[in-house]
């Protein structure tokens, strides 16, 4: 494939064991108001934010992030 024909990709990463909105928002977005950053990453990952959370008492608690999981650190980019 030519570089002329590959488009850019979106940031991403893969949380950390343990990992939350807040401690994502913290590490990856640290300039960004901490109220703002948690919306912003939940805005871009619908597919992780709205899974129903584990059961109270189980492995994951009501954390929906998995470790398996990408997680978007950045807008969607629009095409001009």
């Amino acid at each position: 494939m030519a570089a002329a024909e590959l488009s850019r990709v979106r940031k991403s990463v893969l949380p950390q064991p343990g990992d939350t909105w807040d401690s994502i928002a913290k590490r990856e977005l640290p300039d960004m108001d901490a109220a703002k950053a948690v919306s912003s990453l939940q805005s871009w990952n619908l597919h992780v934010f709205m899974r129903a959370a584990g059961a109270a008492g189980g492995v994951r608690g009501t954390n929906p992030i998995l470790p398996s999981d990408v997680i978007f650190i950045e807008a969607p980019q629009v095409k001009a």
